[in-house]
Parts: C-alpha cells; sequence; structure tokens
C-alpha cells in the first residue's frame, strides 16, 4: 500500500502520452502503429488534442463496439479539445472520434494498459528501442530511490 507521499511522487512520474503523438487526435494520424509504439501502464495519462468541435473523443465499451464504430455503447466522451484519460487500472480500453465517419476513416485507438509501478516514458518517432529502454531503467532507478528517501523521510518523522 503506498503513503499519501509515494502516490504523490508516482503522479508526479507518470507519463503522459499525446495520443497521435505530434498529429495529435486527428485524421491523419496512424493510431494502430502509434500505440504499438507506446507502453501504457497504470497512473500512465492519454492527452488527447484536437480542434473543438471538429472531433471528440469517445470511450467505447467493448472491443466489438471498437471494431464495428458503435458509438452507442459509449461509456464516456468529451469534447473540450485538450482531453486528459488517466489509466487507473490494468486492461484494454478503446477510444474513437465521435464525429461522423471518423470513426470508420480510422480515428480510433485500442489502448492497453500493464500493471507496474515503475514510470513508463511515451515513445517519440526519434526514439530507437534500446535509447527508450535505458530510459525506462533510469527513470525507474531514480524513481525507487526518491521513493526509498521518502519512506526513510516520513519513517524518520
Amino acid at each position: 500500500m503506498f503513503s499519501e507521499c509515494e502516490t504523490i511522487i508516482w503522479e508526479a512520474i507518470a507519463a503522459q502520452h499525446t495520443v497521435g503523438g505530434s498529429q495529435g487526435w486527428d485524421e491523419s494520424a496512424d493510431f494502430k502503429s502509434w500505440a504499438s509504439a507506446q507502453k501504457f501502464k497504470v497512473g500512465d495519462q492519454l492527452v488527447f488534442k484536437y480542434t473543438p468541435g471538429l472531433h471528440s473523443v469517445v470511450e467505447l465499451a467493448s472491443e466489438t463496439a471498437y471494431k464495428n464504430c458503435d458509438l452507442g455503447s459509449a461509456l464516456d466522451s468529451t469534447n473540450a479539445g485538450n482531453d486528459v484519460v488517466k489509466l487507473n487500472k490494468p486492461g484494454t480500453r478503446y477510444f474513437a472520434c465521435g464525429t461522423l465517419g471518423h470513426c470508420d476513416q480510422g480515428m480510433k485507438v485500442k489502448i492497453t494498459t500493464v500493471s507496474g509501478t515503475a514510470p513508463s516514458t511515451p515513445a517519440s518517432s526519434s526514439t530507437t528501442a534500446s535509447s527508450s529502454s535505458g530510459t525506462s531503467l533510469k527513470i525507474s532507478a531514480f524513481a525507487t530511490f526518491v521513493l526509498l528517501i521518502a519512506k526513510s523521510l516520513i519513517h524518520a518523522l
């Protein structure tokens, strides 16, 4: 069980993944390739950046709804243009654009979140697998160190 201090530290180092990378939440993005290059962990956040009125974000209830672009099974819907979704548990979640025809044109993404307390690092188009892995390990080691120091300070009080 995390103490309040540990929770604050982990939230501060959780990764924010801008859906679609530099293209954002737009029909021109290749969401399948983008998602496969990411590692999503519990505590991370998805950020959907788009022009309000042109797009929206709809969370779908199932893989079937995702495959069929069945927007009628929506669990949630946002349309602010800079929407943040916290990945608060392991599992798969499905998102699509709610604008008519956009989902059918491929504007949808499947996100699989894994357990783990180590922070993730969003991949970028210029990041190689080896440097991404090394960065994650360095961040993990640093985060563990910070948590150990925080625990020591809490117990000393």
